[in-house]
This record gives structure tokens, C-alpha cells and sequence, in this order.
């Protein structure tokens, strides 16, 4: 009958165990210095050799003429152990033996001497599952045992063991087993098997195990199977569900190209082989998770487990995407693994997280985009588009353009007043005040004391905000012409000046765009204001200043417009249309 690889290769002595050197080491010392404890605790990753050690521990204890961590393996007691017959080592699976009266039971047996060799050792696996009236059961047993017993409890799930158990034994915790040491382990055994496999199929292999030996050993066995004395990478990968280099590359392509297309093909094809879309994006994360460890720590780091293969492709990726790309990438892909783990359309979801990687490439740092007003590029970044590019561009020919009279210096000797406006040459006698006269003319026209033009100026607002309603329903943008009757809409000329309450406000920055749309339809240009509540706290203290109720902007005093006339803010406001909402004078904060 065939026997597996992992049951025709488990280590028969402690040199034999891969990895774990400080639990050998340990035992190895205790035996031959006659330090036998009664009570051991064995914990760690699933295939990682606890039971196996466990059984060599009682070899050591019962084979020859004395415990000796040099012992015989072909020692007959030796070899009775190995094969699970011997009478006084016994194997319990705590799984299907978990109830207390399973462990009165052990307790019972305990009491006799074992029938030949010198202890009587209790191999309890999956020791987690034991109830807690089960382990309540053992304690004073497992306390004060008799001398010719010892206990190994094997647990994948150390913190399920109650702390009166972990108190009254030694523990020791296994370590998964580096990738290397897997990839030399697996190569040795095909040698003796007579199989050749090369470096990346072997890699794919030990990867698959997830740092247990006996995972990679079963891989190993169902490798052969399918694909006889030869092993290489493409059909290794393909039997265990890897992602093929040429489909890898396809992605990295995709998001260098700035191609949704391209990704929905991939979706695609992921359904149509038939391919577990949480394990494919599973191990996509680990690719790009290499990525990015490898950009920042060399492509020869050992902190990457990968084959020479890999290793040469990822360095010819790495010049494509910088640090922060492949962060988000990383980020990106993990939301979309977990959020696989019960997506109700799975294809739908590994769509759209596939083309959020393509457009997270189109991101552009919040610093360049600052930087890029004055003219510059933010030094460090990653790769933009160049659709993302065209605003600064543009704001550096509106600043070449600008004439050079909304640039001229002020004087430092004499600085002109805030309120003065600004002449082209000093006037030869005092300025007159020209605007009280024409402001006030109306009023002279009109001596009757009802105020007639406040009327119509409400009708000429409530007229407009209809308007601009109607164009949105018509557009089929009812929730944002609910939002626009809460606001004040005037018109002058062709601008639509919009101030929103602060409920509203949230909205109508998040749809502006929409906003932009309707009032184009009416022939006007759309300019967001301040909130209504700052607009009547605006429109009272310019009341008591000038002893009139009219409302005045602070975009539309003196120094609101010679700062919305700079080139500057004019590329500030085409980036972020109607967030320059204020204007404050630099005289009026103390220095």
C-alpha cells in the first residue's frame, strides 16, 4: 500500500525536525540532564511537527537502557512508537474524546505502571477541545501525576487552555517554518523521490503550505501526482490556483496604462476559469504586498518570500509605481478580500475593486496640487495623468496672460488705504467721494417713504431661484433643486450668486458640477456664497457701518476684489470652484 510523503518522511529523531531549535534543544538538555517534567504543552501552527515531537520525546524517554536524547531510532521500542502500536504511549484525540468521562477514564489508567517500558506517556492532540468540566477532571492528576507519567498536550489554540493547565505544565511554542527552509526541505525529499522541480515550482509549492511542513509535504505529493517526475512553476500553479505571470503582468500593465477596459477583461476571465475570486484577490494582495515591500527594502530583501522568477519580473515592475501607488494598491485589495468574504454578487464586487485600482492611480496629492499654483510640481510623487495635469497648466497661462496692471506693487513708504480704490496716477487734488452720490441717487428720485426697490429686488431673487429649479427638475435633479429652494439665488447679470443655509451646504459643494449645468442652460455662470447665517451677520455689521440695509459681499468690497483679481487665486478657484468664500485683510490681525 502507498504511503504519503508526509508519513513516509516524519522525523524519527530531534536532528530530523525542520526548524524548532529551541524547543529540540530544550528537550534534548532536560532528557540527558534527568529533568523530566510530568507535564508539557505543545503549541503553534497547524504542520509544524508538535505531535511528531512528541512521539520522538517518548522515544527518547523509552528506547535503550535510558533516556537519552541520542537514542536508537531502529531500537525496536523506538520503531513501536513511530508505528502508534506501543501499549505504553497513548494517543488521544481530544476532538472525539472530550467529555469528563472520557478523561475519568484516562484518569483510571494512569494509576498502573506501564506494562514495559519506563513511562507511560499521554499524547492528548487537539488538547483545546477538552471541555472545561473535562479539564477540571485532570487537574489534580495532571498536578501530582505518578512518577512513571508524562503528559504532552498538542494545541493549535494555546489560549482556549485554561490557566490552572498552563500553570502545572511546561509550554513550548512552535514556529512556522520559514520559507526557505521549506523550499530546502521539499528539495531534498524530491532528490530521494527521484522528482525533478525546479526553484519556482518548489517556491509555489512551499508557498501553498503557509509555513507547515506537512501542508507543503501534501502539496508536494498531489504535485507529483498530476504532474509525474517533472515539476515546473506553470503547471504547479495552475494545479494549485495561482496567478499566472502572464495574467499579473496584464494587471500591472492595466494600471500603468490607465485601462478599465483592460481590468474588466480580467474580471472576466477570473469567472470564466472558474477561479475563487477571494483566493485570486488573495493572492494578488501578496504580490503587491511584495511590491511594496520591495521598493522600499531592495528586491534581493529577504523579507519577501519569492522565487528567482518573480523576483526579476517585480524588479522591472517596480520603475512603474511609486511607494504610495502600491499602498493604496495594497489597501485597495484587502478591503476587496474582506469584503468578498460574504458579498452577495461576487462578480459585481470584484469589478468594481478591480477598477477603483485603476482610477486610484489618477490620484494626485493634495500637496502637488497646491504646489502646481505657483507653477511648480511637488517633488516625490508618484505618476499623474495627464488629465490630472491640465489645471495647473492652465492657471500658468491665465497668470502669463494677466496684465501686468492687476500685478503693480504698492509702494511700502506709503501704502494706500483699504478703502481707496486703486488709480493708474496719482490724482493732482483730493479725491472727491464719487460713490455716495450715485449710491444715494435712487433714493432721491424716490422721496416717498415706503421702500419700493426692496420689493423688487425679493422678486427679482424668488424669480431666479424659480428659474434655476425649474432647470434642475428638468435635468432630473430633484434632490438638488430641493436644496436650491432653501437658498438665496440673485442674479446679477449673468452670474447666479447662490448662498445656502448650513444644512445645505454639504450638498450642494458635493453637486456643483450639476448646479454649474442648470445655470449654463439659463446662460449664466454659477458662483456659490457664503452661508445665509454669515451672509445676515455680514449684511448687520455693514448696516452699522454705513447706516443702510444693503447686504455687501466680502468678495465684492474693495479688497475681495483685488484679491479675486490676483492670478493665483483665479487658478485656486478653477481647481476648487467656490471654496474662496471670505476675504480678510492681513492689517487686522495683530502681529
Amino acid at each position: 500500500m502507498y504511503q504519503v510523503i508526509a508519513r513516509k518522511y516524519r522525523p524519527q529523531t530531534f536532528e530530523d525536525v525542520v526548524n524548532q531549535e529551541h524547543v529540540k534543544r530544550t528537550l534534548a538538555n532536560a532528557i540527558d540532564q534527568n529533568r523530566i517534567g510530568h507535564g508539557y504543552i505543545f503549541s503553534g501552527p497547524r504542520g509544524t511537527g508538535k505531535t511528531t515531537m512528541a512521539r520522538i520525546l517518548a522515544m527518547a524517554l523509552n528506547a535503550g537502557e535510558a533516556p537519552s536524547s541520542k537514542f536508537d531510532p531502529e531500537d525496536a521500542v523506538a520503531k513501536e512508537i513511530a508505528a502508534g502500536s506501543a501499549m505504553d504511549v497513548v494517543e488521544i484525540d481530544a476532538a472525539s474524546n472530550r467529555r469528563i468521562d472520557d478523561i475519568r477514564e484516562l484518569r483510571e489508567s494512569v494509576r498502573y505502571r506501564p506494562a514495559r517500558d519506563r513511562f507511560k506517556v499521554f499524547i492528548i492532540d487537539e488538547a483545546h477541545q477538552i471541555t472545561n468540566d473535562a479539564f477540571n477532571a485532570l487537574l489534580k492528576t495532571l498536578e501530582e501525576p505518578p512518577e512513571w507519567v508524562v503528559f504532552v498536550l498538542c494545541t493549535t489554540e494555546p489560549q482556549a487552555i485554561p490557566a490552572t493547565i498552563l500553570s502545572r505544565c511546561q509550554s513550548f511554542q512552535f514556529r512556522a517554518v520559514e520559507i526557505d527552509l521549506v523550499i530546502g526541505h521539499l528539495k531534498r525529499i524530491c532528490e530521494q523521490e527521484g522528482v525533478e522541480a525546479d526553484d519556482d515550482a518548489l517556491t509555489t509549492i512551499a508557498l501553498a503550505g503557509d509555513g507547515s511542513i506537512r501542508d507543503g509535504l501534501s502539496t508536494l505529493d498531489q504535485a507529483i501526482a498530476a504532474c509525474g517526475k517533472k515539476l515546473e512553476a506553470k503547471a504547479v500553479g495552475d494545479l494549485l490556483g495561482a496567478i499566472p505571470s502572464e495574467m499579473t503582468a496584464r494587471i500591472l500593465a492595466a494600471l500603468t496604462e490607465q485601462d478599465p477596459p483592460a481590468m474588466l477583461e480580467i474580471a472576466d476571465r477570473i469567472f470564466s476559469e472558474g477561479r475563487n475570486p477571494q483566493h485570486f484577490i488573495g493572492e494578488l494582495t501578496r504580490q503587491f504586498r511584495n511590491l511594496l515591500v520591495m521598493k522600499v527594502s531592495g528586491t534581493d530583501t529577504k523579507l519577501v518570500a519569492a522565487g528567482e522568477g518573480e523576483r526579476r519580473r517585480a524588479a522591472e515592475a517596480l520603475e512603474q509605481f511609486s511607494r504610495e501607488d502600491l499602498t493604496r494598491y495594497v489597501q485597495l485589495l484587502l478591503d476587496l478580500y474582506r469584503d468578498l468574504q460574504h458579498a452577495p454578487q461576487p462578480r459585481f464586487r470584484t469589478e468594481i475593486g478591480l477598477l477603483k485600482l485603476v482610477y486610484a492611480g489618477q490620484l494626485r496629492p493634495i500637496e502637488e496640487a497646491i504646489s502646481s499654483l505657483n507653477g511648480g510640481a511637488a517633488p516625490g510623487t508618484g505618476s499623474t495623468p495627464p488629465a490630472a495635469k491640465a489645471p495647473p497648466r492652465q492657471a500658468q497661462a491665465r497668470t502669463s496672460a494677466s496684465p501686468p496692471a492687476k500685478r503693480t506693487p504698492t509702494p511700502v513708504s506709503a501704502p494706500p488705504p483699504p478703502a481707496s480704490p486703486p488709480a493708474p496716477a496719482p490724482a493732482p487734488i483730493p479725491e472727491p467721494p464719487p460713490p455716495a452720490p450715485e449710491v444715494k441717487a435712487p433714493e432721491a428720485k424716490a422721496p416717498e417713504p415706503e421702500p419700493a426697490p426692496k420689493p423688487a429686488e425679493k422678486a427679482e431673487a424668488s424669480e431666479a431661484r424659480e428659474r434655476l429649479i425649474g432647470a434642475l427638475q428638468e435635468a432630473g435633479q430633484d434632490f438638488i433643486a430641493e436644496a436650491i429652494g432653501h437658498c438665496s439665488v440673485e442674479q446679477e447679470g449673468s452670474n447666479f450668486l447662490i448662498r445656502s443655509t448650513s444644512e445645505d451646504r454639504t450638498t450642494l459643494e458635493l453637486s456643483w458640477g450639476e448646479v454649474e449645468k442648470a445655470v449654463a442652460a439659463l446662460g449664466g455662470r454659477a458662483k456659490l456664497g457664503q452661508d445665509l447665517a454669515q451672509a445676515e451677520t455680514v449684511k448687520a455689521s455693514a448696516s452699522s457701518a454705513s447706516g443702510s440695509d444693503e447686504e455687501v459681499s466680502p468678495l465684492e468690497t474693495e479688497a475681495g476684489k483685488r484679491a479675486m483679481a490676483d492670478p493665483d487665486v483665479q487658478a485656486f478657484q478653477n481647481l476648487f470652484p467656490g471654496q474662496v468664500r471670505d476675504v480678510r485683510n492681513l492689517r487686522d490681525f495683530p502681529s
